[in-house]
């Protein structure tokens, strides 16, 4: 990490986040998944310095827009732009920019603190998993992710989960090298790629969304003197504080991404301090950006040491890794010696090159703002293109991300989440495989599994995920 090739890569990573989150339009899923294809002849090392450094830089991005303009350059920055427009709109538009810059940096560093800390521990109690177990944690992952989508979207969050599942299973299975779905296709014996899917659907679709958008962004607010200040710290540290552990616990659950994070943290930051953050307050974009921030370390909890993705960003990253002959779980440190340490270095650094190229990128951020969507989105149905051509040289995967992006444009359309079905086409191999191995092992006395206390407690949390997401469907 601290060659000057792995520095140099960190600061543009982080650089080209910024400057992306900070373009309406432009979440950080798609900065990443555009991107990952490309890194493909690049060293891994390097090729995960610049996702990570991205990731961290384009968080943070999103908030420039949401307090400037009224318009969130990520999802997870609409809470920031609730509690920090009004502010802008009175002339603290400063001050809010340099509370998102400083604790932005905090919400990093207790994420981070979170993962140093507790995947050794993780990785010891996965250690102990057998196939019945692995197979409950991945079904969990995919169930969860669909209760999480909305009050009213269970259904279509399970639907998309379970839809992720059935394109996971098509190719040859491995357990009896049988073809399954591929219907005489030579290009899907070896199954669907995830990295195409992902690149139509959070690269093609949302180009297409926002070509479809005829909101117009407003003129950006005059920016005056925004230097983050220690006096904030002292000032909001309780909320810092509550926030990060938001962060990171909603983080590590799979499926609840930075976006959940940031509304949890800002809702109970409003019944912590009884303020209402939409009038204008800077203590709602400490609760938004802390804890949209720590989500990143709460996310990569469970994708380093079970290789279960905690939301769509980290699903991003084990992709690259894979691309590059990269698998996580809880063998990563039998498997890939140094790797853990070199992540959190990537963090560290990253999050340090944050800070110093915020202070320094927002007034030029400002001045892109406003750039016409019509002029952004070709270049990333471009970027898409080149993105899914990359991934293996093939036509076929080209073809794939146009039918996933004009499909997901469609169910974005009627209110589909993306996330579980992302979730289910990584986790599928998973739960397959696993399945089908534990039906093998225990073939003839499947009592046994009910002595195993971890799967029984999966079991349990897998029932309440399924009566909370019906419950709250039936009372929105």
């Amino acid at each position: 990490m601290l060659t000057v090739a792995g520095l140099f890569t960190a600061l543009a990573g982080v650089l080209l986040g910024i400057i992306w989150g900070a373009l309406p339009g432009l979440s950080v899923n798609m900065a990443m998944v555009l991107l990952v294809g490309m890194t493909y002849s690049l060293p891994p090392q390097i090729a995960i310095i610049f996702l990570i450094g991205i990731w961290v830089g384009a968080e943070f991005g999103g908030a420039i827009p949401a307090i400037l303009i009224n318009i969130p350059g990520t999802p997870a920055a609409v809470p920031t732009q609730m509690a920090g427009y009004p502010l802008a709109q009175r002339g603290e538009g400063g001050a809010a920019i340099g509370a998102a810059i400083m604790f932005s940096m905090i919400g990093n560093w207790a994420g981070l603190a979170v993962l140093v800390t507790l995947a050794p521990l993780m990785i010891i109690i996965a250690l102990d998993f057998g196939s019945w177990e692995m197979f409950l944690v991945a079904m969990f992952g995919v169930v969860i992710s669909g209760t999480l989508t909305g009050k009213e979207q269970a259904i279509k969050g399970w639907a998309m989960g379970w839809f992720g599942l059935l394109l996971s299973m098509v190719g040859t299975d491995l357990i009896h090298g049988v073809e399954r779905w591929s219907f005489g296709v030579n290009e899907l014996r070896g199954g669907i790629q995830y990295l195409p899917v992902m690149i139509g659907l959070f690269g093609l679709t949302e180009a297409l969304n926002a070509l479809t958008n005829k909101r117009q962004a407003p003129a950006a607010t005059k920016l005056k003197r925004f230097k983050p200040s220690i006096r904030l710290m002292r000032r909001y540290w309780r909320s810092a504080l509550r926030s990060s552990v938001v962060g990171t616990v909603v983080g590590a659950i799979p499926g609840a991404g930075a976006n959940i994070a940031a509304y949890v943290s800002y809702t109970i930051g409003e019944r912590a301090t009884g303020k209402k953050f939409s009038d204008g307050d800077v203590e709602g974009v400490v609760c938004s950006e802390v804890a949209n921030n720590a989500n990143i370390g709460g996310s990569l909890l469970p994708a380093t040491t079970l290789a279960i993705p905690g939301n769509s960003s980290s699903a991003i990253i084990l992709a690259a890794l894979a691309l590059h002959g990269i698998t996580l779980g809880p063998t990563v440190n039998e498997d890939h010696p140094g790797f853990l340490p070199f992540l959190f270095a990537c963090l560290l650094s990253s999050n340090i090159f944050m800070y110093c190229l915020a202070l320094g990128a927002v007034r030029p951020s400002v001045k892109i703002l406003t750039l016409p969507t019509g002029v952004i989105m070709p270049v990333v149905i471009l970027f898409a293109l080149v993105g899914a051509f990359s991934v293996s040289f093939s036509e076929f995967d080209v073809g794939v991300m146009f039918l996933t992006g004009l499909t997901g444009y469609a169910l974005l359309r009627h209110g589909y989440p993306f996330a579980p079905l992302i979730l289910g086409l990584i986790l599928g191999p998973i739960v397959d495989e696993n399945l089908r191995r534990t039906i093998l092992i225990y073939q003839g006395s499947y009592e046994q599994l009910l002595y195993r206390p971890i799967g029984d407690l999966l079991i349990v949390a897998i029932a309440c995920s399924f009566y909370l997401g019906m419950r709250r469907r039936a009372n929105p």
